[in-house]
């Protein structure tokens, strides 16, 4: 995906937001690109935006020309449901893009933490791939992990709970 290509598909982002369009799918020659936006309207695009950013430095996508669905907006209803109300002393994770979840650093590894595992800030907890590019999500409080949010191998998005940490 060219320059020119980008700069279109983000002033395209933009006016589905200004126009609240719920969903939108277009295919020009081998670019295919679907953006679905939550029940909210437009309001959340925060999650694309740093995907199109990303899109705009990876080379991966530009050489197969397919941009994946998008889902941005709120978090899925299971992990909605898992969201701990009942601990005020529950520091929540959030994914800072939007990407795979994956709970170790490869197939077969060891998970970076397990529930009961005390964390420092600044360690990795997980990965969120995006782009064909591995993020290392880092804790940004210490504690003890006494919850995982989501599954491994579960799409997340920008916002999205990961972990939740009882600080100390």
């Amino acid at each position: 995906m060219n320059a020119e290509d980008l700069k279109e598909l983000k002033e395209l982002v933009e006016f589905l937001k200004e126009n609240k369009i719920g969903e939108f799918a277009v295919e020009r020659g081998d670019l295919k690109v679907r953006i679905r936006f939550a029940d909210e309207g437009a309001a959340n695009v925060a999650g694309l935006a740093q995907l199109l950013a990303a899109q705009g430095s990876a080379q991966a996508s530009a050489s197969h020309g397919v941009l994946p669905s998008v889902h941005a907006g709120s978090a899925p209803a299971a992990a909605e449901a898992a969201e701990p109300a009942d601990d005020a002393n529950l520091h929540i994770v959030k994914s800072p893009i939007v990407g795979t979840f994956y709970e170790s650093p490869s197939p077969g590894s060891p998970a970076f933490v397990k529930i009961g595992d005390r964390v420092e800030a600044g360690q990795v907890l997980c990965i969120v791939e995006a782009m064909k590019l591995m993020n290392e999500i880092e804790s940004d409080a210490s504690g003890e992990v006494v919850r995982r949010l989501v599954q491994n191998g579960q799409p997340v998005e920008y916002g999205q709970q990961l972990f939740a940490l009882r600080v100390s």
